[in-house]
């Protein structure tokens, strides 16, 4: 197992290497480039002072020594102030070095966002945490819900409780977000009048209950059909085995082998959903952040995209890559110890 966890930690790195040079490359794209020169500079800057702004401030440097100053392998080389001849940080906004000087990803330096003016990590971390309080609630919600109604269908296969809740989960999953936001929307905002408002934005003033009520509803509901109906087919073969029915005939009763025997071998196939819920979440804060004005991970991606902010883009895809590389890791752990026949092979 620590050989395996080994093996799959040099993958993830390697990983966000190859998909780091992929997304460095793409957003230092001229067009790219040209448009995040035009949102820095005056909107009827002249081709040459747009020049004049992506030469000064290191955008026109060769991709790979821009590329090894982003990883912190190279040194940042400071720009000359054209008025005074002296060495200037390349952003006065987020305290760059004034000097050559190591700082990038391995210095712990995410770089300056040109959008929100701040360097990336001041920007990125709070973020991130809003987003992580987002998806706990999320899961925590989602989760128990999820697995009680796959439970208790797949106990019951062909009944009318299986085929109602059944038909209510591909009725969820079959819902994308933006469907259900604005229904939630409609409903207890405009309708019920409950929330006051409550599709405003997460600002400086906190994370209150209202403003986070329809977010985690929005994601909750479409990940707990998918679960649920999982949960119901693993439930549905692990009932149908041999040994399930060698402990009925001993005269156990129906919930004790529902909880002792076959409820744990049920949850192996729903764990690695569960597990591998926290990249969907990612993409799907995307959408509820924006539909909602959460100013979380995915409010931050789509800002950082839609004004070719490139450290935050950088940075999101970092963070992004990660999250999906370390669940799966631990899904796959999780996995080997619910199972024990993975262990032996």
């Amino acid at each position: 197992m620590f050989s395996f966890i080994l093996r799959r930690l040099g993958v993830m790195v390697l990983t966000m290497f190859a998909l780091t040079v992929v997304v460095f490359f793409l957003v230092n794209l001229e067009p790219n480039l040209k448009k995040l020169a035009i949102t820095q500079t005056e909107s009827r800057a002249t081709e040459e002072q747009l020049e004049s702004w992506l030469t000064r401030n290191g955008y026109r440097q060769n991709f790979f020594v821009r590329y090894g100053q982003w990883l912190g392998v190279m040194p940042k080389q400071p720009n000359i102030d054209p008025a005074t001849g002296e060495a200037v940080p390349r952003f006065r906004f987020c305290d760059e070095p004034s000097e050559a000087a190591y700082s990038g990803l391995l210095q712990g330096e995410f770089g300056c966002s040109t959008k929100f003016r701040v360097s990336v990590a001041e920007r990125l971390f709070p973020a991130l945490g809003a987003t992580g309080i987002l998806m706990f609630w999320v899961m925590a919600v989602m989760v128990p819900i999820s697995l009680l109604i796959g439970v208790l269908a797949g106990m019951r296969e062909g009944t009318r409780t299986d085929r109602t809740l059944s038909m209510a989960s591909i009725t969820t999953t079959a819902t994308p977000e933006y469907v259900s936001g604005v229904i939630f929307t409609v409903i207890f905002a405009s309708w019920l009048g409950w929330l006051n408002g409550s599709a405003a934005s997460a600002t400086n003033t906190g994370i209150t209950f209202s403003n986070f009520t329809l977010p985690v509803m929005t994601m909750a509901i479409y990940g707990i059909g998918y679960i649920a109906r999982m949960t119901r087919a693993s439930m549905v073969e692990v009932m149908t085995q041999q040994y399930i029915r060698t402990a009925r005939l001993k005269g156990l009763s129906f919930s004790s082998v529902v909880i002792k025997h076959a409820l744990r071998n049920a949850l192996i196939a729903p764990f690695t959903v569960i597990m591998l819920q926290f990249p969907w979440l990612l993409t799907g804060v995307v959408i509820v952040e924006t539909m909602f004005r959460y100013q979380g991970f995915g409010y931050a991606l789509v800002e950082g995209a839609a004004n070719n902010d490139i450290d935050l883009l950088l940075g999101c895809s970092l963070i992004s890559v990660f999250v999906v590389l370390f669940t799966q890791l631990i899904s796959d752990i999780g996995y080997a110890y619910l199972n024990p026949r993975i262990r032996v092979q």
